[in-house]
């Protein structure tokens, strides 16, 4: 049935590491040396899902670096690969807004996926949602509560499909975990740490503190995931935030002064079905972990629920009766360390995630990576674009699926936002719903 769906031409918004492992002075020092957006969509394209490709920065000057990187890790790699993309600007030209000509070149119902610096996710998605194009955004949808409400009533607006690229959601021990806090009964205290080294600072540099901080750009997997796993019990009402700073500021990554190295942010969460049951979530993200600690990333969750159980007790006086009581269950996910390992002597011992890209060919030399949960994310956004495009679904059926659009993940930008503000404004921020509209106090 989906090969018979019409193919769907994409538009790549951002060059950098997440789109073509591409980031400026050569490949990636990251697990991302090849990308995954632009390796994504070409295996698409070779398995008849993707047809025209394009490709949108601000400096044209960087993209023959770029085509020779892809043709040598890439094509010299994955047999049947066809890397050819229209590039904007055109090179020698510097445009910041090179995303509105390219995106005016294409008919409704094409596609368009942003990785792009945070503060610049609205504004694209905005534009192309307008044009009737369908859109994958990246993490962070958007900095702001009020941003990503305007997206989702656009989306509604003009009949697209708006995802968020949650990748994490379709990482199986996550989405196994999920399941299982279904049985947990009411919610009482997640905490969530992830983070990367501090080498990634110099990747980062350019935006790091000024257009972003390390919660958006981490926490935002794990608040996802929790309120994902929250969505029918509970959800959030107060968040305070607190900073550690000193080492991204300091030789010799030099960020700018306002920049964080670590942020914690403390939510409560109130029962959607119980007054008297509340919940506490500690979400902690860094940039500046160790270097050589065998992961890029390290990443790890907890998850404490209340138990119910039901107990049928024996007659008494003629009558049955069912007496109520609870126990705790929980949840521990550790996905930096699962289980493979590789040593060697320069480098010492590393943990590999081949679950998320599988960037080693098949034994036939394609490309073998369909099954990483990278993959999936976004070839989940090409599927649901097509069908709605063959008239075979709506964009708002995904709603309804567990799926991170646009309308699922308002609370996750909620959380992000209000945590800002609390940092900013050294104060709790309150999350309330105003009628159908999430706002912050």
């Amino acid at each position: 049935m989906s090969s018979e769906l019409p193919k769907l031409n994409v538009l790549m918004c951002g060059t950098g590491e997440y789109t073509t492992g591409w980031v400026g002075t050569g490949a990636s020092k990251s697990d991302k040396k090849i990308g995954v957006v632009g390796l994504t969509l070409f295996d698409l394209r070779r398995l008849g899902k993707v047809d025209k490709l394009g490709m949108v920065g601000v400096n044209g000057g960087k993209f023959p670096a770029i085509r020779k990187h892809l043709d040598e890790n890439i094509g010299g790699v994955y047999k049947d690969m066809d890397l050819s993309f229209d590039a904007f600007p055109e090179q020698g030209k510097v445009d910041p807004e090179a995303y509105k000509t390219a995106i005016d070149k294409m008919s409704p119902g094409e596609a368009v996926i942003i990785f792009t610096p945070d503060s610049t996710h609205h504004a694209i998605a905005l534009y192309a949602i307008e044009r009737g194009i369908h859109v994958l955004v990246t993490k962070p949808a958007t900095q702001l509560l009020s941003h990503h409400n305007e997206l989702i009533a656009a989306a509604k607006k003009h009949n697209v499909v708006c995802f968020v690229e949650h990748h994490k959601r379709f990482d199986p021990v996550y989405s196994d975990a999920k399941a299982r806090a279904q049985t947990l009964g009411e919610f009482n205290f997640f905490n969530a740490w992830m983070s990367q080294p501090k080498s990634q600072l110099e990747t980062f540099r350019a935006w790091a503190g000024k257009d972003s901080d390390i919660s958006y750009y981490l926490s935002s997997h794990h608040i996802d995931i929790c309120c994902w796993i929250l969505q029918d019990i509970a959800v959030p009402t107060r968040v305070v935030a607190s900073a550690a700073a000193g080492i991204a500021t300091s030789e010799p990554y030099n960020c700018v002064p306002q920049t964080e190295d670590t942020i914690t942010l403390l939510v409560d969460w109130q029962s959607i079905k119980s007054s008297k049951h509340r919940g506490t979530a500690v979400y902690t993200a860094s940039w500046t972990a160790p270097l050589k600690a065998g992961v890029h990333s390290a990443q790890h969750w907890y998850y404490m629920g209340e138990k119910v159980r039901l107990r049928l007790s024996a007659p008494a006086f003629r009558r049955t009766f069912i007496q109520t009581f609870s126990s705790q269950g929980d949840i521990t996910v550790d996905q930096a360390h699962r289980g493979y390992d590789v040593t060697v002597d320069e480098t010492g011992k590393t943990w590999y995630n081949p679950f998320y890209m599988k960037y080693s060919p098949s034994e036939s030399g394609h490309f073998d990576g369909q099954r990483g949960y990278g993959y999936i994310s976004i070839e989940k956004f090409i599927d649901a674009a097509r069908s709605v495009n063959a008239g075979a679904t709506k964009p708002g059926d995904y709603d309804t699926h567990g799926l991170p659009t646009i309308a699922n993940t308002v609370l996750t930008t909620a959380i992000l936002n209000a945590g800002r503000i609390s940092l900013d404004e050294k104060r709790a921020v309150a999350i309330k719903k105003d009628g159908e509209t999430w706002i912050l106090e």
